[in-house]
């Protein structure tokens, strides 16, 4: 098994010379004024970073991940400045007890995420000022570059929303979903929707993200598909039984004082028809792909190069681009590419161009500490390297683009952290400022027979109507199941134990003394 370092392949955007740090820092400055002040013109841009990391239930090295941030943030070759928002798409975010109970046994898992990135962002900035003369910089520059707007999650898996200026978020709406053991979230997916306001009257557009881990093992592609239908049918931003017991009150109203004859009933027919597409588009606009969002998807998805297992001796891609085995050479058989392109998952996402390795699975050399920030690895054997870590967007409507497309600034893989068996990845895009109302005239202006693949004008799965009662359901048995597990499997709960114990005993015997 040969050992590699991660720094001679994936570190090299760390390196950048001053001169080129100055002549970013200054094309910055004027995209940032560009960005906030086209308004009406039609241009105006939201700056998105959105990440997707499997932590392997471990602590991240604040330190270390923040300069795989700062990297991350330099990566992007047109010089813009910090991201207006930044998103984390997080699995195996912490051990399955404390992701199942939540509350202050999951904040010391969450908290670091925050700190590692307002701690790359402000290592960002002081690049930049480094870089420019003193009278370009402003007399004041905040503590802390980025808030948490909020977090999320669904057993393992996570959703962390920053946002540089959280005033601008509004309308808030968060949606969930386990297809795990029981519908529990040892795997599923959380989201979020907000509405992002414009700077200076700029407009306002609607987001979507949503964060998610599908079913593991190669030759699980089917259940993979079959997860990625759970989170059609069972992410709703609001409560499906509410909408339609709202519907059933308005439409019973509306027929109870209708006569019998038989224009009436005709009329009552083609009136039923439109309150059934009235209650369809209801429906639609509180599932993932409501037609006046945004929509980004990030997460472990576990899509294989292959539906079996290496057999020994297999040929395993190589970071050589002159050897027969280079990694792009595998791409082809990724299946998550072919699924999608057959209409069988991520239905009407889009993909960056994928450039970098593999981002599963590696093995780290044992010893090594997690302050290690090039770390020796190599592939596991029992694994086909594929590209399970992925970053999908939902474009812009078909009539909008491509002056009003989603761009990708920047689509790649973070280096081997010496905690995880995955790489991070993530995805810089300037999404197009469209307002709601926008974009669903955009959605239609080239005719709904153009747009029928567009999930955003016909659900590929219908929603759930219980989806919410099934969901909390499950998070009754995820508290069970957590607070079990920790009675069993951690300190605290040998504590706990141990103290049930000593004050059962302590009873028996003082019941047994005063009977004596």
């Amino acid at each position: 098994m040969v050992l590699m370092s991660s720094s001679s392949s994936f570190s090299s955007t760390r390196s950048r010379t001053r001169a080129q740090a100055q002549a970013q820092a200054q094309q910055a400055q004027a995209q940032d004024t560009t960005r906030q002040d086209t308004g009406d013109m039609g241009t105006s841009t939201i700056d998105l970073l959105m990440l997707t990391f499997n932590c392997a239930q471990t602590l991240i090295n604040v330190p270390v991940f923040a300069n795989q941030l700062q990297a991350a943030l330099n990566q992007d070759a047109t010089g813009l400045g910090l991201p207006d928002l930044v998103v984390f798409s997080l699995q195996e975010v912490a051990p399955l007890a404390y992701s199942f109970v939540g509350g202050c046994f999951l904040n010391p898992y969450i908290t670091r995420f925050g700190d590692a990135l307002n701690l790359a962002a402000l290592r960002f900035d002081d690049e930049r000022s480094n870089a420019t003369s003193s009278d370009t910089q402003t007399a004041y520059q905040p503590k802390k570059p980025y808030g948490l707007v909020k977090a999320g999650n669904v057993g393992y898996t996570a959703i962390l929303l920053f946002a540089r200026d959280p005033d601008r978020i509004k309308d808030l709406q968060e949606a969930e979903v386990g297809f795990g053991a029981a519908d529990m979230g040892n795997k599923g997916a959380v989201g979020l929707r907000c509405l992002f306001e414009g700077e200076n009257d700029g407009g306002e557009s609607e987001l979507t993200f949503v964060a998610t881990h599908l079913a593991a093992m190669e030759w699980n592609l089917a259940r993979r598909n079959a997860n990625w239908a759970a989170i059609m049918r069972g992410m709703a931003f609001e409560n499906p039984e509410v909408v339609v017991s709202e519907h059933r009150a308005s439409s019973a109203g509306r027929n109870s004082d209708n006569d019998d004859d038989g224009e009436r009933q005709m009329l009552l027919h083609e009136e039923h028809n439109e309150e059934h597409q009235r209650l369809r588009r209801r429906l639609h606009d509180i599932s993932i792909f409501k037609p006046s969002s945004h929509l980004f998807v990030a997460g472990d998805l576990n899509y294989r190069i292959s539906s079996k297992s290496p057999p020994p001796g297999a040929a395993f891609p190589s970071l050589d681009p002159e050897s027969q085995h280079y990694y792009m050479r595998f791409w082809p058989f990724d299946q998550l590419t072919r699924e999608k392109g057959a209409g069988r998952t991520l239905h009407g996402l889009s993909e960056g161009v994928v450039k970098f390795a593999p981002t599963y699975k590696y093995v780290i050399k044992p010893g090594t500490k997690d302050s290690d920030e090039n770390p020796a690895w190599s592939f596991a054997p029992h694994r086909y390297p594929s590209w399970t870590d992925r970053v999908l967007y939902l474009d812009a409507p078909r009539s909008a683009r491509p002056d009003k497309s989603v761009t990708v600034r920047a689509y790649d893989a973070c280096p081997v952290l010496a905690t995880s068996d995955h790489r991070a990845v993530f995805l810089r895009a300037s999404v197009p400022l469209i307002s709601p109302a926008d974009m669903e005239r955009l959605l239609h202006e080239g005719g709904e027979a153009e747009d029928a693949s567009d999930p955003r004008v016909r659900l590929p799965v219908e929603l759930d109507p219980e989806a919410w009662e099934r969901r909390a359901a499950a998070r009754r048995r995820e508290v069970m199941a957590g607070y079990s597990m920790m009675l069993w499997s951690t300190r605290q709960g040998a504590i706990l134990l141990g103290t049930i114990a000593l004050l059962g005993a302590g009873w028996y015997w003082f019941s047994s003394w005063r009977t004596d």
